[in-house]
């Protein structure tokens, strides 16, 4: 029988669990005392659940705006009743220059901006546990953990399929939850049960421990992938950066290593590009609905072959069409 086939409370499928767990663990270099839990719900009900588990209603919660998504999780934490304050915003670069006001539970950023293709290189040191919503980039290069108090991730972006949430949530995080919450929204209760409070998306949970065994095994661990990733981004950019035809407005310091955004100068070639690239198999380059343009979503399992293939694409447009 599959692991899809049995009980959730099975041996096998409690072993699958604990054994993901330390290996996110031994990934990441997490604290032996952090919790590992796998929610349901996307990163959109992390919006929510994290005003509710490290605050209460009337607390002082800070926010960086930079794009789409933390847009969408301000949003929330101002319908939970928080005082939001939105300590920078800037949707073309990663802010640089804030503070957390005193009184701060927590200050939220978005590691990496899909939309806009932005994503934080040197993350901010501030007195307020930062929380880092992290579900386009986790697992793609080596970060310090240490310097959060809390992350998640909806997992389908790098590190695994649809449906499963991964949230490390430190010990100190998790002794200052507020008590009465719904269990169902309280970290401490997924974590006491072992992320098995109700039904876990099991077959979500398997695919993300193949992903970190194609990490650590097939692709050397942390430092390798890392680089990896990097030379696929340079590759890329710097194509879009010799181009006469098509350019990247994001700032270098700025610029994302998953998701690179890119326009054409000349708008009226933007149907054209799009149809030609379908028909030599570059598929999933056209930008996000609120922003247009384009965008190459470079993701851990992408080759570096296949990156090279869309440079030499690009510069073959623009020698027929420049």
């Amino acid at each position: 029988m599959s692991i899809m086939e049995i009980s959730h409370r099975a041996p096998p499928v409690v072993e699958l669990l604990e054994r993901t767990k330390e290996k996110i663990r031994r990934l990441m270099g997490l604290a032996d005392t952090d919790a590992v839990l796998f929610l349901q719900g996307g990163g959109s009900m992390q919006f929510h659940m994290v005003p509710m588990n490290l605050s209460e209603e009337g607390d002082a919660v800070d926010y960086v705006d930079t794009g789409y998504w933390t847009t969408k999780a301000i949003n929330a934490a101002q319908a939970m009743g928080r005082d939001v304050g939105i300590v920078a915003r800037d949707h073309g670069a990663i802010p640089s220059d804030f503070d957390t006001r005193p009184d701060s539970k927590y200050l939220h950023i978005c590691s990496n901006n899909t939309v806009v293709g932005t994503q934080w290189h040197d993350f901010p040191e501030v007195d307020a546990p930062l929380v880092a919503d992290m579900s386009s980039d986790i697992l793609s290069r080596r970060i310090d953990s240490s310097q959060f108090g809390l992350i998640y991730a909806h997992a389908q972006k790098t590190i695994g399929a649809a449906g499963v949430t991964v949230v490390i949530v430190p010990q100190a995080t998790l002794e200052r939850i507020p008590d009465g919450l719904p269990p169902f929204f309280d970290y401490r209760a997924h974590n006491a049960a072992s992320s098995n409070y109700h039904t876990p998306p099991v077959f979500a949970i398997y695919v993300v421990e193949c992903m970190l065994d194609w990490i650590e095994k097939e692709m050397g661990g942390m430092v390798a992938l890392e680089e990896r990733n990097k030379r696929k981004a340079e590759l890329l950019y710097s194509c879009l950066d010799h181009s006469g035809l098509f350019n990247c407005d994001v700032e270098p310091d700025s610029r994302s290593l998953m998701n690179v955004v890119f326009d054409l100068a000349d708008q009226a070639l933007s149907e054209s590009f799009s149809r030609e690239a379908r028909e030599a198999g570059l598929i999933g380059l056209d930008g996000h609905r609120s922003r247009g343009g384009f965008r190459a979503s470079i993701y851990n399992a992408v080759e570096p072959d296949d990156v090279k293939s869309l440079a030499e694409f690009i510069a073959e447009f623009e020698r027929r069409r420049g």
